[in-house]
């Protein structure tokens, strides 16, 4: 199964409302960046054990580490969580940029240091998101 399957599988198996929500998402962030490197994580390490949620990737950034090795990974990630919806915008050096930049517009919203996370999208402003998202694109790709 190619990533495009991976992912249009994983998001049809959310229930409704989620499930309607992360096509829209989906589209969303395609909008944004139509030419993005598409990734899917499944969650699973090495011994096949479940570490995290699924997650939907978005572009391409390369993650230095502090003993100087490099990785490619995604930007924007989407998942589905317990309770909604988790937007993650990684590599943003100040981890207070968000909660502050968008935290109070955004809606009916957790906002920290990388993650918005909602309920519903009826619960929060998408032009908020979709500038955070934007953001995200921005500052720490390479697309």
């Amino acid at each position: 199964m190619n990533i495009q399957e991976q992912i249009e599988k994983y998001i049809t198996g959310q229930p409704e409302p989620k499930r309607s929500d992360m096509e829209k998402l989906h589209k969303l962030v395609l909008e944004v960046l139509p030419k993005c490197k598409l990734w899917f994580d499944d969650g699973k390490n090495s011994e096949n054990q479940t570490i995290s949620n699924p997650t939907i990737g978005y572009g391409l950034q390369t993650i230095i580490y502090a003993n100087g090795k490099t990785r490619e990974f995604f930007q924007i990630g989407m998942s589905a969580n317990k309770t909604g919806i988790s937007i993650y915008i990684l590599g943003i050096k100040d981890k207070t940029y968000l909660a502050q930049t968008y935290g109070k517009k955004i809606g009916k919203a957790s906002v920290t240091g990388y993650c918005i996370r909602f309920k519903n999208l009826k619960d929060i402003n998408i032009i908020i998101l979709e500038a955070a998202i934007r953001y995200g694109f921005e500052a720490t790709g390479e697309n």
